[in-house]
C-alpha cells in the first residue's frame, strides 16, 4: 500500500485477490479514517462460527475474513446503505435464495450472494435494483472495498469532508485531467438506471464518485481534510449543495 493517502494509487491494476481487498480496507482504515482497525472491529471466531451453525452452512471466505476483520466498524459499514451485522445475515427465497448481507437505508434494496455460489471463496455479489436482482460485483472482495470506499463517503456527512453536486459536463475534462479512474468496475446504482455505472475518481487526499455518463450527473466528494474538500471544489466548478 502507499505511503500517501492516493485511493488511485492504492488500488492501482484492481483489486487482485481477497487478502489485497482486506489489505486495502487496513490501508484505508489508517490513512483515511484516522485510526487503524482493532481486534474489536471484527466478529470473533466463534460469533463466526454460531451464525454459520445457524443458518446451516459455512460462510463463503471472503464473507467471512471481513467480518473477522471489520465487520464492527461503524464508521466504515453503517453510515448510509449498511451492512448487517453477522447475527443478522439471513437467506432470501428469491432466486433460488440468496445470502442478504446489506442493504438501503430505508430497505429500498439489498445486496447478498446467490445460495449457488456459497460454495466458491470470493462468489459475485448481487443487488436489488426497483425492478430485478441485477450483478452489483464479480467478486466479494469487490463488494468490500465498494462498500468501505461508500460507507466512510457518505460517513463524512459534517460539512467539513463531503458535499455533492450535479455535474456540468464543462467540468468533466479538468475531473479527467486532475483525478485518477480508480480501478474498481463499473457497478451500478441500485436506484436508477439514468445514475449507472458508477464511477469512482481520486488524487492524494481526495475521492470522487460519479454516478451516471450523463451531463449533470451526481458526483459525491469526500476530503480526507477539510482544505482537501474546498480543492475538490475549486478543481470542479459546479452547484455544490454546500
Amino acid at each position: 500500500m502507499p505511503d500517501g493517502p492516493d485511493v488511485s494509487v492504492a488500488l492501482r491494476g484492481g483489486v487482485r485477490t481477497r487478502a489485497h481487498a482486506l489489505d486495502f480496507v487496513r490501508w484505508f482504515a489508517d490513512t483515511w479514517m484516522g485510526r487503524p482497525l482493532e481486534p474489536e472491529d471484527g466478529f470473533g471466531e466463534d460469533e463466526l462460527d454460531s451464525v454459520e451453525a445457524e443458518l446451516g452452512f459455512e460462510l463463503l471466505a471472503a464473507l467471512r475474513e471481513g467480518y473477522a476483520l471489520f465487520g464492527r466498524r461503524p464508521d466504515m459499514t453503517r453510515q448510509q446503505d449498511p451492512l448487517l451485522p453477522a447475527t443478522a445475515l439471513h437467506v432470501d427465497d428469491a432466486m433460488g435464495g440468496l445470502l442478504v448481507f446489506r442493504h438501503e437505508n430505508q430497505g429500498c434494496a439489498l445486496w447478498a450472494i446467490p445460495l449457488a455460489e456459497i460454495g466458491q471463496d470470493d462468489p459475485p455479489v448481487l443487488v436489488e435494483s426497483r425492478d430485478a436482482w441485477i450483478p452489483f460485483l464479480d467478486r466479494m472482495s469487490l463488494a468490500w472495498v465498494e462498500l468501505v470506499l461508500s460507507e466512510s463517503l457518505f460517513g463524512a456527512d459534517d460539512h467539513r469532508l463531503y458535499d455533492a453536486c450535479e455535474l456540468p459536463d464543462a467540468s468533466l475534462l479538468r475531473l479527467h485531467e486532475r483525478y485518477a479512474r480508480v480501478e474498481l468496475p463499473d457497478h451500478p446504482m441500485w436506484a436508477s438506471a439514468d445514475d449507472s455505472p458508477v464511477r469512482w475518481y481520486a488524487a492524494p487526499g481526495r475521492l470522487v464518485r460519479r454516478d451516471g455518463p450523463y451531463d449533470h450527473s451526481w458526483i459525491h466528494v469526500r476530503g480526507r481534510t477539510a482544505a482537501d474538500l474546498d480543492t475538490v471544489r475549486r478543481d470542479l466548478p459546479g452547484p455544490w449543495v454546500r
